[in-house]
Formats: C-alpha cells, structure tokens, sequence
C-alpha cells in the first residue's frame, strides 16, 4: 500500500459496455486498469458498472443495463435502443439512493460515466466527485456541469489538451490528466511486414480509410476489434476483406499486444475529435512504427515521439505513403526498444495511478484543485 491513506472509492464506468477482456474499446481498458490497481493498493473499490463486467460486487443496485436491441444489425456505439435511456435513468437514481441513505458508505466517486447524473451527486449529497471527460463535449454533460454553483466538491480531469479545451468551450472547466499504459500488458515486439489498425469498428474511427492505405501501398493489414456499427461493417468492410485484408475479430489483451508487436506499422484513422488516442500510445509501447490522422488529440500522443508520422485527417494518400516509409525503417532494423522506451517514459501506467490515487485522496480530503499534483503531470486547469 502507497503512502495515501485507505479510501473508499466508488468507481463509476462507461455504462455501455461491461468492463471485461477483450475490453470493448480505450475507454473501457483505462477504467478497467484502474479499478485493477486501486484495489491492489488496499483501497476498497465499489464498481458501478454494466451487468457482466469484472469487479462487480455484492450490490446489484451498481449493476447498470447494457443496450438491448431488438435487432443485430442495428447495434451500434453510438445509437441507443428504445427505452435505454429511461433505463439507465433508473439505474443512476438507484445508486444516489444507496449513497443518500449511506448504505454504500464511500469517500470519492472516480465517474467516468457519459451520463450527467453523477456529476451532480457532488451537489446534491455534498459527496466529492471527480469526473474524466474521456468524449468530446456532450450536451447532457454540459448541461449537469451549469447546474454546479462552484463551491461543490467536484472537480473535472480531461484526457488531453485538445479535450480539455473543447470542453472549456464548452464552459467546462479541467485539468489536463492523460492516459496510460500498462507495460507489463503491452509487450515489446519483434515486427513484421504486416500492417495492422485495431480498435472499435466504428464510422469515427475509420478503418475503412487504413484499408484503402495499405490496398494503395500493396501492404497486407490485419483489422482487429470489436464490430461497433454493424450497418457501417456491412457496407464499408466487409466488401474489403480478403485479398490480404483481413478482420482478425475482437482479441484478448495478450493475443493483442503479440499481433501488434509482430507488425511493420500500425494505423490511426480517426476522422472525428479523437479524445486521445490510446491505440497510439499502446502500439508504440510494442516497439512498432504509428501512421495517423491528424485528429483532435492524437496529435498530442505522438508529438516527439520517434517512429511516427501525422498526416492531415482523411488523406489516405499521405497516409499510405507515411506508412510505408515507416513500415521501410522498421525492415532495415529500426531500433524498436527505443520507441517502446520513449513510450514508457511519457506513458506509464503506474505513474499515472499514482497520480490519481493522490488526485482521489486530495478530493476526498476537500483541498483545493491547484495543490492536487505536480504541474508536469497534470499542467494548468484549462478555462480556469
């Protein structure tokens, strides 16, 4: 256990998906480590989270309702089904009883919900609350945040610059706190000739462009992740696959790590306000090359870091011939432990636990904002 004294922590999810591997997407891998590590140091850690998910404990008050679509083909990240709202309205409302009446006793509320109601826990039961914007600005989010006066306990963490600033926006105010990641999970690996794009199959995300790249460059790319937008699959992807294209499907975390280790170049298309960018973060800590859209934050990820290269959004041309250049250096031996040492020192998931866990004792404690952590890590509140 670290020298911060022992919490009771309610960890509060993305509520779309169980937090479980193969993880459904960046979001759901951070809270996931999280949880992981804060009860590793000792602290009691209350998960609220979609029913299925890993952690979850005794109260069935925390367990929230995933979507239920009525048909396959009209799942998708970003849609919900009828009724899902009403749902998880009811849910939320649940788990403010439980902590109103003091039968879940906790000190913080680490929220990563993309729902506005436990922001407003801070002001209605005076409970210190700090929320991560993981997601450009949304508009229940926003509206929550106007209903705070100020002078509640809560505080807002934004996962870059870039997202911190479309909040501030926005009128939201925070603290730039980036994401990690876990070196013991992403392992250095040898490369390869293959290229590869992973994450949530997803119109913002893209792959359909890193298809045309590698197909325009004559490279072999292998796509794995989770279908997100089964109509978008259908129409853009799947009419691609063969001919060394190849839909690898979603992967264990180990399976993972290996197949983009074992790659000449990794991808990254989004064509939408990236928040951060965590599969940029992640394939640089396997040791291999990253060609990428020059897209909200993932600007950010890369700036400075070796074996990169950032394109303009949407130009596949650039992109195609970025990653070939790179995918070049990586068969005339690039240094690959370099890259996976560069990511390790700007990206270290322990060293951003820490910081947390001091962010979480200082919110519990009622200190103020500018005194949470060092500068270097956090850096100034944005809008503030």
């Amino acid at each position: 256990m670290s020298g911060v004294e022992r919490l009771r922590i309610l960890v509060v999810a993305p509520e779309r998906h169980a937090l479980r591997q193969p993880h459904a997407g960046g979001l759901e891998a951070v809270v996931w480590n999280r949880v992981r590590w804060l009860r590793r140091q000792g602290h009691a850690v209350f998960l609220c989270a979609a029913d299925g998910s890993d952690f979850l404990g005794a109260h069935p008050e925390l367990r929230l309702p995933s979507p239920r679509w009525s048909r396959p083909e009209d799942a998708s990240d970003s849609l919900s089904p009828r009724g899902h709202e009403h749902r998880m309205g009811e849910a939320f409302h649940r788990v403010r009883h439980l902590l109103a009446t003091g039968m879940l006793p906790v000190d913080v509320v680490d929220n990563h919900s993309l729902h506005p109601d436990p922001i407003l826990w801070s002001r209605d039961l005076g409970l210190p609350v700090v929320t991560t914007l993981h997601t450009p600005p949304l508009p229940g989010m926003v509206e929550a945040s106007r209903r705070l006066s100020g002078r509640e306990p809560h505080r807002f963490l934004a996962v870059s610059q870039f997202t911190a600033q479309a909040w501030s926006q926005a009128g939201v105010d925070s603290f730039v706190f980036p994401n990690g990641v876990d070196a013991d999970q992403w392992r250095l690996g040898p490369g390869g000739r293959d290229w590869v794009w992973f994450g949530r199959i997803v119109p913002e995300k893209a792959p359909h462009l890193a298809i045309r790249a590698a197909l325009r460059a004559g490279a072999r790319l292998r796509i794995a992740g989770r279908i997100g937008d089964v109509s978008y699959f259908t129409r853009e992807i799947e009419p691609l696959l063969g001919g060394g294209i190849d839909h690898l499907g979603p992967m264990s975390l180990p399976e993972l790590s290996a197949v983009i280790g074992a790659s000449a170049v990794a991808l990254v298309t989004p064509v939408w306000d990236e928040p951060f960018g965590l599969v940029a973060a992640e394939t640089l800590m396997t040791g291999t090359p990253v060609a990428a859209f020059d897209s909200g934050g993932i600007g950010e990820v890369l700036a400075g870091m070796p074996a990169t290269a950032v394109v303009p959004a949407g130009d596949v041309g650039a992109l195609a011939r970025a990653a070939a250049g790179l995918a070049g250096l990586s068969r005339w031996g690039l240094p690959r432990d370099r890259i996976r040492d560069a990511a390790a020192a700007r990206y270290s998931l322990e060293q951003r636990h820490r910081e947390i866990e001091r962010v979480l004792s200082v919110a519990a404690s009622g200190s103020a904002v500018p005194g949470l952590v060092s500068a270097d890590v956090v850096g100034t509140a944005v809008g503030a």
